[in-house]
């Protein structure tokens, strides 16, 4: 009968080098006997191949491995080093429980703005709302932090002294009605115009103490990434 192995995606993503006809398994067919021809090694190899697991697992046996190691260190130290990633001084990071109430509070949020998008995007926006293609780098800063703050390079709030708000100036402010109509590749772009823009302009703010009231939101940020989006080497440890 002819054999015919099954296309697996390992096949797909690394294609056969050298074309390999189905192989003939009589009822003579030995295994054991040594392929006589190039084509029939090839066929042989092919058996061989398909007949492997596509996954193996190693049964290790903690217990001998510990009996060898001279050094005890974690695998959140190791992260946190490979990362560039250290853990915060003491008294600024928050404790596990705030954490997860931070992470259950964002989860209820983001299920109910999915619910809503199709509403917040069908509100019309206001006559100054122009937003700008995903390619203008330069549009979307001027878009989100304001003319002004752009021409002037000044990272931080900037104070607005008319009675009236001018977003262009200004900035526009994340509202629903605008970010509803962003698409995951929008958003990822505007977040890497934004980041190289502080990028440019050396910003690194620094704290004074634990009690500056910068210190909730970074927190806030930082727990979300690492402990909603799991990206556990910014994680702080439970306090």
């Amino acid at each position: 009968m002819a054999w015919v192995p099954a296309e697996s995606a390992v096949e797909e993503l690394m294609p056969r080098l050298l074309p390999v006809d189905p192989c003939d398994l009589t009822e003579s067919f030995d295994p054991s006997v040594p392929p006589r021809t190039p084509q029939e090694y090839l066929q042989r190899v092919q058996i061989e191949a398909a007949r492997c697991p596509e996954v193996v697992v190693a049964q290790i046996d903690p217990k001998k491995l510990r009996r060898k190691q001279s050094v005890n260190v974690s695998v959140s130290f190791i992260t946190r080093q490979l990362s560039g990633c250290q853990p915060a001084p003491e008294g600024y990071s928050p404790t596990l429980q705030w954490q997860q109430q931070q992470v259950a509070q964002f989860s209820a949020v983001r299920q109910s703005v999915n619910r809503h998008r199709s509403h917040w995007k069908s509100q019309q926006l206001d006559s100054n709302v122009t937003m700008p293609k995903s390619e203008d780098e330069e549009g979307w800063k001027k878009f989100c932090l304001g003319e002004r703050q752009c021409a002037e390079g000044a990272v931080g709030p900037t104070k607005n002294e008319n009675p009236e708000i001018d977003y262009i100036q200004i900035g526009f402010p994340p509202l629903l009605s605008i970010v509803s109509r962003m698409n995951q590749a929008t958003v990822t772009s505007v977040l890497e115009y934004l980041s190289n823009w502080f990028g440019e302009k050396d910003f690194t703010p620094e704290l004074d103490s634990k009690d500056d009231e910068r210190v909730p939101a970074l927190n806030l940020l930082i727990c979300l990434v690492s402990r909603y989006f799991d990206q556990r080497d910014l994680a702080d440890e439970p306090s």
